[in-house]
């Protein structure tokens, strides 16, 4: 079976992006953006294939593009669209595909749905991405008990920052949950040193694993 794996994030503005670009360069797969929000500055799709070196190919796009940047159940409704969460399945494709989720869990949808509810309904590993700055403890192990109240398989987390041994260690064993690696602040954001950091800080392998 082709590996799929759902990219979520403990917020918005945590580096998920760039993580989802950088691992689909990693694993030479397809992105897809079921929903994106906010149209006037670059997609997230526009960025993963920018920062990836993604071919145009391996970008699928989005099942919904709405105007605003705000949270999808309200950029749809200024925009008169109507997001039909049972609609969202994941496409077909004959390499590995990264699907990466807006902001974190519990941003809704809709009125009635969250993105936690239809990654339930997928049951698609998740990798959580986590910052490591102050506040990560609370907010990643929150994440992980959501995602196991729906039993939603959980991959791993996936820091983004700067080294914080105590925090990464502590999260790993509270949440009981695997740290996959971290992902350091790539300066300049480009393709080969993006590739590079990844590749220093992630084994490709463990991503390729089954959810424990």
């Amino acid at each position: 079976m082709t590996l799929r794996l759902v990219i979520t994030g403990t917020d918005t503005g945590i580096g998920k992006t760039v993580f989802a670009a950088a691992l689909t360069n990693a694993l030479s797969g397809y992105y897809w953006k079921p929903v994106q929000s906010g149209l006037e500055d670059a997609t997230d799709s526009e960025t993963v294939r920018r920062v990836g070196q993604i071919a145009p190919d391996r970008i699928l796009p989005e099942a919904y593009r709405l105007t605003t940047p705000a949270s999808p159940h309200l950029s749809a409704k200024l925009d008169g669209v109507a997001i039909l969460p049972h609609g969202l399945s994941p496409p077909e494709t004959d390499a590995p595909l990264v699907i990466e989720g807006a902001g974190g869990l519990m941003v809704p949808l809709t009125e009635q749905t969250t993105f936690a509810d239809v990654f339930a309904r997928w049951r698609i590993p998740v990798v959580l991405c986590a910052r490591t700055g102050l506040g990560t403890i609370n907010h990643t192990l929150l994440s992980l008990e959501a995602l196991r109240a729906r039993s939603i398989p959980i991959l791993g987390v996936a820091f983004i920052g700067d080294e914080q041994a105590d925090t990464q260690a502590i999260v790993a064993a509270l949440g009981q949950v695997r740290v996959l690696g971290r992902l350091p602040r790539v300066e300049p954001l480009a393709p080969d040193p993006l590739r590079q950091a990844f590749r220093a800080h992630f084994d490709i392998a463990r991503l390729r694993e089954a959810p424990v």
